[in-house]
């Protein structure tokens, strides 16, 4: 930390090249948010929101029969088991799931990349990122005898710049152990590189660096999520992100079957959307942690012996085309790494195709333009998510997205002048059908104002066609113009895509 800094990238739109990008693809800003802080706010608006939220309980084993689940957990206080009887089982239950093994769900399983100790610790280092800011450090030190044990660190800030996580990665070769405080202490003073700095050890953890992921995440009444069925690194930081989306692609379609809304055959679509959009994580991690490896060979850290090391490492600033050479290859994989630090495509492009999106008469997707990790492709084509736009109201008032349009548990009709009828067929719908959906027209005198004319250019309808979307703020459907069979046709397609047969 107080050493020689070889590299250094923007993260998350943070690029004046990139901000654009992230601006156009969302109302919200980036947030990082480490898991220690989330939880306890999730805990507090589940448990003031009418929800039982129990600690101290472990699963035990679930039976499950025709009319739901049997569980059994163990109070971990008391030492007592009890059974819960309910209609679904919901295994969030983490990496080393049971509820995943019980069920008998096979997973894909690719080599792993050895294992990882998280140390949470308390260290002021505010000083050292006074004049050179920055939330994730890799620590390499080609110079030292390393233990094989704690051969490479990364430094990830919690709260700045006194709380860390310090993420130290063994040798790919080390038994998987933990040591104990004063060893990790010691070695993370050495990362840090300046004795003035206090540290104090608040936690430690171990994990496995998995690339595995679930073939699929459902069977009967039991359905899993989260990091039970996709399993990887933290690279590009989409594991909360991931598990949260899960949770939101399966909680309205349970939701609408509860009220009779829609048929038992909309949650089989939970795991046809969502299994590609896992493993296609997994991969994507696991490939950009490989990534890092390049930069740790071309810095020397790879080589067997320090001499050897700090040879390889000082060719970096010769004059030589053995230098010319390393410092093209550290170029190019600090831009590889670029890619997964800016990687919105691999956020915002999940395309799903299942039975709770009709595709009919639509052809094939359009393809992507640009690199479909890297940059976002918004359309309202069906099975992708809801392109974002500012929109206004016609007097001066304050600006609300497409997306704020849509969600809170409804269905949302979107459409523009000539479009009228679709309000209309959308009311009348709703009533016949007990589905709850809202319609809005967007364009000049109409509900909303398209304020920079990006509704216009991203909507891919006429004006008087329309765009539905499902309560996860994913398109269900669209029609680019009215035509007298509107209303027969969009109850053809809500029926469909909720399974009313």
């Amino acid at each position: 930390m107080a050493g020689q800094e070889y590299g250094r990238i923007y993260s998350w739109g943070n690029d004046p090249k990139r901000k654009g990008d992230y601006e156009l693809a969302s109302p919200s800003e980036m947030v990082d948010l480490p898991q220690t802080l989330m939880e306890p706010l999730l805990m507090r608006y589940a448990t003031l929101n009418g929800f039982k939220c129990r600690r101290d309980t472990e699963f035990v084993s679930f039976k499950q029969d025709e009319g739901g689940v049997n569980t059994t957990l163990l109070d971990s206080i008391s030492n007592t088991r009890f059974r819960v009887r309910s209609k679904y089982l919901f295994g969030a239950d983490g990496a080393r799931s049971k509820i995943v093994k019980q069920a008998e769900i096979p997973l894909i399983r690719r080599p792993g990349q050895g294992f990882a100790v998280n140390v949470l610790i308390h260290a002021d280092m505010s000083h050292l990122m006074e004049h050179r800011k920055g939330n994730l450090h890799w620590i390499l030190q080609p110079n030292l005898e390393t233990p094989e044990w704690g051969w490479i660190g990364c430094m990830r800030m919690v709260k700045p710049w006194h709380e860390w996580m310090c993420i130290i990665f063994p040798d790919p070769t080390a038994p998987r152990e933990v040591r104990s405080d004063e060893e990790y202490k010691k070695r993370i003073q050495e990362m840090i590189g300046d004795d003035s700095v206090d540290v104090k050890i608040l936690g430690v953890s171990t994990w496995a660096i998995n690339e595995t992921a679930a073939e699929y995440y459902s069977k009967g009444n039991v359905f899993c999520l989260g990091d039970a069925v996709h399993r990887h690194p933290p690279n590009h930081g989409l594991g909360s992100n991931t598990c949260i989306q899960d949770a939101h692609n399966l909680a309205w379609k349970i939701n609408y079957v509860e009220k009779g809304f829609a048929g038992r055959d909309l949650l089989d679509s939970y795991s046809m959307e969502r299994q590609p959009v896992g493993l296609n994580v997994v991969i994507q991690a696991n490939a950009s942690l490989r990534n890092h490896k390049n930069i740790w060979e071309v810095l020397g850290n790879l080589e067997p012996t320090v001499e050897a090391r700090m040879k390889a490492n000082g060719e970096i600033s010769a004059d030589s085309p053995e230098g010319r050479d390393r410092r093209g290859r550290l170029s190019n994989a600090l831009r590889a790494i670029d890619r997964e630090e800016h990687g919105l495509g691999i956020e915002m492009n999940q395309r799903y195709v299942s039975s709770a999106v009709y595709h009919a008469n639509e052809g094939a997707a359009s393809s992507f333009t640009r690199d479909k990790l890297e940059h976002y492709h918004p359309t309202t084509y069906p099975g992708a998510r809801l392109p974002h736009a500012w929109l206004s109201t016609h007097t001066p008032s304050k600006y609300i997205s497409t997306i704020d349009l849509a969600g809170k548990g409804k269905f949302t009709l979107l459409t523009g002048i000539g479009g009228q009828h679709w309000k209309l067929a959308a009311e009348q719908l709703s009533s016949e059908l007990g589905v709850p959906i809202k319609a809005y027209s967007i364009g000049y005198g109409q509900d909303y104002k398209d304020v920079y004319l990006d509704w216009e250019a991203i909507r891919e309808v006429e004006d008087s066609g329309c765009v539905l979307v499902r309560p996860d703020y994913f398109v269900a459907w669209r029609c680019r113009i009215w035509k007298e069979d509107a209303l027969s046709k969009l109850e053809v397609v809500l029926k469909s895509v909720l399974s009313l047969h």
